[in-house]
């Protein structure tokens, strides 16, 4: 076996996946809409990377570098992915073609879960998620903790017959990855609908925004069970001419399937994105609904105004959007 120095390796270790992309599979590299330094590949678009380190959450596996991305994912001998980053073999050496693609339809893979859901209990309560709701989300299986490496916090979207048929990961503590596992159909995004019939819905970017405001309805002594709480499992993208943009598919379909809905609350985010997004919902859906436009009265979104509404001090952490924050 040829041998390679200590030295060389540590080379090799050095380089980040985005710079080894970037450089020799440019058109397999793009960031992430609505996100600020998240990226993913376009062969595998579960496949996301941020901060130096990437993850695979289709499969449930990632790395910190280039070098682990090459045996992992492209499945090189240890020797072959140090001689291609140290540009041994590099004047000869090309991508591997891409796999064809079969036109089946997706089952989602939940992950695992792990035998308790501590660390995604102890998460959402220091964001000012109240106790109570937590546990009935658990109960009701559409919030868990990942088994594996990595713990995530796992938002799980069910169809009208419960069964799952969406979830988005969300790092915990300090990181910041996010993404939605294989198979997810966003038509089924997270959500907590009334338990009656009812005649307004009530919309959110994201998980932990729909249960701050939950919270925030039982501080004020309302049942949110009463309410129907859609996500839209992470930034809405409306087209540059708003005539020619789509309601995001999770809230078309819930109103196909609750034609009751008279009324409809955006809570999206008070930034540049969320009030654009706004604007495109009114516009497209003012004809048939009443559209109600109440972001958070504090803060960048409804998490945000939940812990100042609670004076619970927030951790300086990097915000990205995402698929569920």
């Amino acid at each position: 076996m040829p041998y390679i120095s200590p030295e060389v390796i540590e080379q090799a270790r050095q380089i980040d996946l985005l710079t080894y992309l970037r450089r020799f599979e440019p058109d397999n590299v793009e960031e992430v809409k609505g996100t600020r330094n998240v990226y993913r590949t376009v062969d595998h678009d579960s496949l996301k990377m941020s901060n130096g380190k990437w993850f695979w959450w289709s499969q449930g596996f990632g790395g910190y570098n280039a070098l682990d991305y090459l045996i992992k994912v492209r499945n090189y001998s240890f020797m072959d992915a140090v001689e291609i980053l140290t540009g041994k073999e590099l004047a000869n050496w090309t991508p591997p073609p891409k796999k064809e693609e079969k036109n089946e339809p997706k089952v989602l893979r939940l992950p695992e879960k792990y035998q308790d859901s501590k660390r995604v209990i102890q998460y959402l309560f220091n964001r000012g998620i109240d106790y109570q709701i937590i546990q009935e989300c658990i109960a009701d299986g559409v919030i868990f903790e990942s088994n594996g490496r990595y713990h995530n916090a796992v938002f799980v979207g069910k169809d009208e017959t419960g069964t799952p048929k969406y979830a988005a990961y969300r790092g915990l503590g300090s990181s910041t990855f996010k993404g939605d596992a294989y198979g997810s159909d966003k038509q089924y995004s997270f959500r907590l609908l009334a338990k009656e019939p009812c005649q307004s819905v009530h919309l959110f970017e994201a998980a932990i925004d729909l249960l701050s405001y939950a919270t925030l309805l039982k501080c004020e002594g309302k049942d949110y069970k009463k309410e129907n709480l859609l996500s839209l499992s992470g930034v809405y993208q409306p087209k540059k001419e708003i005539k020619d943009s789509k309601i995001p598919i999770a809230l078309s379909t819930f109103l196909k399937g609750n034609l009751q809905v008279k009324t409809i609350f955006l809570h999206l985010d008070n930034d540049k994105t969320g009030r654009l997004c706004t604007a495109a919902l009114k516009e497209l859906l003012q004809k048939d609904y009443r559209i109600v436009d109440e972001p958070p009265p504090v803060g960048k979104d409804f998490n945000d105004f939940l812990m100042s509404y609670l004076g619970i001090a927030r951790q300086k952490q990097s915000r990205e959007r995402g698929d569920a924050r």
